[in-house]
């Protein structure tokens, strides 16, 4: 129980940013001295830190570690994970990119058929593996753990190989300026090659990712073919989308 609840502590104050005392007291439904045990052995973590009256996340949002980063925003996943399975039609080859919010595709897959999946992301192998009709291709390489994906020559090899009919990537950033962007060097020379190589790209991203911009871009919104998001994006967006010929999907 207590487990339980640090790690949904965690997962909210990743979610928020900035969190006070009173509001995870009311939120969790606990004393404050209950909240400042929780915080005091949340920190070590390593993730957030207390503040006056409150907590703040310490962490950027491409160095959440994964098991916390696919506890926030599930529902919104999930419906941008129900969208991008509309684009796929029987006999496809996919790529699904790293990320908690890519790998929410392959649930909403089991019905499909001749569907190749192409991944260098470990959470999304352990997804498609559940599903007998999904056929799985693994880039391989080193394991990088804050992607939760593996990198490096051999995966660039065993791309620079394959074809894929549409490749459905994530991004830690997203801009009307810069694009699609990324904390890391190997990850985005992964997803730049994947972007080269796929005949449809699609954005999978909730409205946290805008307006946020990373070190690296690997695309430009306007390589896409379509942005998936959770709700309506701002109006600037929009038209942009209409202006670039990019189908815009939200739930």
């Amino acid at each position: 129980m207590k487990i339980s609840r640090l790690n949904a502590i965690e997962q909210y104050v990743m979610s928020q940013g900035t969190v006070s005392i009173d509001t995870l007291c009311e939120t969790f439904g606990v004393s404050k001295n209950t909240i400042r045990r929780d915080l005091n052995e949340l920190e070590t973590r390593g993730h957030i830190s207390k503040v006056y009256g409150g907590v703040t996340a310490t962490s950027a949002p491409g160095a959440i570690p994964m098991p916390v980063r696919s506890g926030l925003n599930t529902a919104d996943k999930n419906t941008i994970g129900l969208l991008a399975a509309s684009e796929v039609q029987d006999g496809d080859t996919i790529f699904v990119d790293s990320g908690s919010t890519t790998l929410c595709i392959l649930r909403h897959l089991a019905n499909r058929r001749r569907i190749t999946v192409v991944t260098h992301s470990l959470g999304a192998m352990r997804e498609a593996a559940q599903f007998e009709n999904l056929s799985l291709i693994s880039l391989g390489g080193i394991y990088s753990q804050p992607t939760d994906s593996f990198v490096g020559l051999s995966t660039f090899e065993a791309l620079s190989g394959m074809t894929v009919n549409k490749a459905f990537m994530g991004a830690t950033g997203v801009s009307l300026t810069s694009g699609m962007t990324n904390t890391t060097f190997l990850e985005a020379e992964i997803k730049k090659g994947v972007v080269q190589r796929a005949s449809h790209v699609y954005l999978m991203a909730d409205s946290s990712k805008l307006d946020h911009t990373a070190v690296i871009t690997f695309c430009q919104l306007s390589e896409l073919t379509a942005f998936i998001t959770d709700h309506e994006p701002p109006a600037d967006y929009v038209q942009f989308c209409h202006q670039n010929g990019v189908r815009l999907l939200h739930g």
